[in-house]
C-alpha cells in the first residue's frame, strides 16, 4: 500500500482527478485566503507555503503523475521505483514569488479582502476582482483594472487618468509661465509588494496663448501598487477671473463703461493692455448700448502661432443717470428728435 504523506488535493480543497482549471481556481482561492499579509491567524504563513507546494506539484503534469501513483514519499524519492528511478522532488520555491507570478505581479488581496482582513468563503473566485474598486490619487475613484490572461494569470491594466484643474490668470496666458504642482502618490518599495507615500513636483510650462481646456499629461505619475499600472496625471487649464477682461478664445473683451452724455456726444476710452501699454479709442458717433468695437491684433497670442495675436473687443456699457432735474429733461426734450 502506498503511503500518501501530504494530501495535496486536500490542501487545495479539491478531489483527486480535478482538472487543470479546478486546480488553478483552488490555488487562487486558498492563496488569497491564507496570504500572511492579510491572514494574521497562527499558522497562516505555514499554510500559505503548503498551498504553494501543493500547487507546484499538482500544476506540473510529471510531478502530479508521480504523486498520484506513489504519493509524497515516491515523489520525494523515498519509495523504490517511486518517481521512475532517479527523480527526487523537494519544494524550493518562494511562495510569495509564486503568488506574484500567478497573479501577473499583482497584489489582488489588497482589493478583495474585507475590512476585517477575511474573505467570503462563497466568493466567486473565477472573477474575484469584478466588483471591487479602490480610491485613486487625490480622491478620484478608480476601478481595479485586471483581466485573466493565459494560464490564469491576471494581466494589469492602466488606471483611468487622474484629473486636476490648473488655474491660470489671463496675464499668465498672455506672457506664458511655469507652474510647479505638488502631488502625493503611492510608490512601490524595493520589496515589490509594500508601498510608501511620496510627494513629487510636476512642472507645467504654460505656453503663450494656451486656451482654457488645454490638457497637460504626465504619464504614469498616479498611484503605483503591485496590482496596477499607474494612472496618467492630467492637468486641465482653467481661467481665473480677471479684474478687467474676460476672454473668448484668443480674443479679450474689455467692458468700457461710458455715460449717457459720452454715448450721445462722443467719447474717448483708454483701454489698459496686459503688456503695460494702453490703447486709446475715440468715437464721435453715437454709441448704442451693447455696441462693440474690434481692434485687430491686440488680444492674446495664438497658441499655434504665438507671434500673432487675437483681437481686442471693446463692449460699450452706457450708464444712464438715475434721475434728471426738470430743466435737463426740458432741454433734452427740445433738442432730441421725437422719433
Amino acid at each position: 500500500m502506498v503511503k500518501m504523506g501530504k494530501d495535496y488535493y486536500s490542501v487545495l480543497g479539491i478531489q483527486k482527478g480535478a482538472s487543470d482549471d479546478e486546480i488553478k481556481k483552488a490555488y487562487r482561492k486558498q492563496a488569497l485566503k491564507y496570504h500572511p499579509d492579510k491572514n494574521k491567524s497562527p499558522g497562516a504563513e505555514e499554510k500559505f507555503k503548503e498551498i504553494a507546494e501543493a500547487y507546484d506539484v499538482l500544476s506540473d503534469p510529471k510531478k502530479k503523475d508521480i504523486y498520484d501513483r506513489y504519493g509524497e514519499e515516491g515523489l520525494k524519492g523515498g519509495s523504490p521505483g517511486g518517481g521512475g528511478g532517479n527523480f527526487s522532488y523537494t519544494f524550493q520555491g518562494d511562495p510569495h514569488a509564486m503568488f506574484s507570478e500567478f497573479f501577473g505581479g499583482q497584489n489582488p488581496f489588497e482589493h478583495i479582502f474585507g475590512r476585517n482582513g477575511g474573505m467570503d468563503e462563497d466568493m466567486d473566485t473565477d472573477n474575484p476582482f469584478a466588483s471591487f474598486g479602490m480610491g485613486g490619487m487625490g480622491g478620484f475613484p478608480r476601478t481595479f483594472n485586471t483581466r485573466a490572461g493565459p494560464g490564469g494569470r491576471m494581466e494589469r491594466k492602466q488606471d483611468p487618468p487622474v484629473i486636476h484643474d490648473l488655474r491660470v490668470s489671463l496675464d499668465e496666458v498672455f506672457h506664458g509661465c511655469t507652474k510647479k504642482m505638488k502631488i502625493s502618490r503611492k510608490r512601490l518599495n524595493p520589496d515589490g509588494r509594500s508601498t510608501r507615500t511620496e510627494e513629487k513636483i510636476l512642472t507645467v510650462e504654460v505656453k503663450k496663448g494656451w486656451k482654457e481646456g488645454t490638457k497637460i499629461t504626465f504619464p504614469k505619475e498616479g498611484d503605483e501598487t503591485v496590482s496596477n499600472i499607474p494612472a496618467d496625471v492630467v492637468f486641465v487649464l482653467k481661467d481665473k477671473p480677471h479684474p478687467v477682461y474676460r476672454r473668448d478664445g484668443s480674443d479679450i473683451i474689455y467692458p468700457a463703461k461710458i455715460t449717457l452724455k459720452q454715448a450721445l456726444c462722443g467719447c474717448t476710452v483708454e483701454v489698459p493692455m496686459m503688456d503695460g501699454r494702453s490703447v486709446r479709442l475715440s468715437s464721435q458717433d453715437i454709441v448704442h448700448p451693447g455696441m462693440k468695437r474690434r481692434v485687430s491684433g491686440e488680444g492674446l497670442p495664438l497658441p499655434k502661432s504665438p507671434d500673432r495675436r487675437g483681437d481686442l473687443i471693446v463692449e460699450y456699457e452706457v450708464k444712464f443717470p438715475e434721475r434728471l432735474p426738470q430743466s435737463a429733461r426740458d432741454t433734452i426734450a427740445n433738442v432730441l428728435p421725437a422719433s
